[in-house]
């Protein structure tokens, strides 16, 4: 079955150059030209999400932000082409929930590379959560037993400190923003707040001792587990 491609971007010669090129790898590509139409067309299930930044209507950025509050596109890989490139712009984007940039003016060899390597790494991810034990660097994670070993030593984890540990390491490299982690391990039924993660994180890396580093910190965004290759 053909992946599904949403296509946004309100320059239509970037659009019917971008869907060429994806149909020739065998996607199957949904195009929009604002905001607004991104929203309505995304009632199709796309796999993967192509999303210019300036647009009329409504910004990639805010298309964005309404897709992750949409349930069942929560984990949908988006990708954003933008013409800007300060780390701001980046940070902000990722804030919202995208999983990569691609800068203007777009190398189609390099856009089909990135949408590629995303929708793997989605398939995998949903792969690795049905996993009920981990096995990344010197970490073995039982997610049955609850049980976390460390260079085949038994470390004893509090449940929340577990779960935050493994949600991490079964998505090796992807970044998580503190209202991602919140949500998905807390859930969105309780408050806490997003001081509490870093909490969390900083009682996880002293158990971690020597291999702290494996959770690395992306400034101004959240954690992620460092990939191991």
């Amino acid at each position: 079955m053909k992946e599904k491609i949403l296509l946004v971007d309100d320059e239509k010669d970037i659009v019917e150059f971008l869907q060429y090129n994806l149909k020739q790898e065998g996607f199957h590509v949904i195009t929009a030209n604002d905001g607004m139409e991104a929203i309505e067309k995304v009632s199709k299930k796309p796999d993967l999400i192509i999303l210019d930044v300036l647009m009329p209507k409504m910004d990639g950025y805010e298309v964005c932000r309404r897709i992750r509050t949409m349930s069942e596109f929560k984990n949908t890989p988006i990708i954003f082409l933008t013409a800007k490139s300060s780390e701001l712009d980046e940070i902000h984007g990722l804030n919202l929930g995208a999983d990569d940039f691609i800068q203007k003016p777009i190398s189609p060899k390099k856009l089909i590379a990135r949408v590629k390597s995303n929708l793997r790494k989605h398939e995998s991810n949903i792969d690795s959560a049905m996993i009920n034990e981990i096995k990344i660097g010197p970490l073995v994670i039982n997610r049955e037993r609850y049980t976390i070993s460390v260079d085949g030593n038994n470390i004893v984890f509090p449940k929340k400190e577990f779960e935050i540990l493994a949600y991490l390491a079964a998505n090796p490299g992807k970044v998580f923003h503190r209202d991602k982690i919140l949500g998905d391990v807390w859930g969105t039924d309780i408050y806490v707040v997003e001081r509490t993660v870093d909490v969390h994180i900083r009682k996880i890396r002293e158990k971690l001792d020597k291999h702290a580093d494996l959770i690395e910190t992306i400034k101004g965004v959240g954690y992620r587990f460092k990939n191991i290759e």
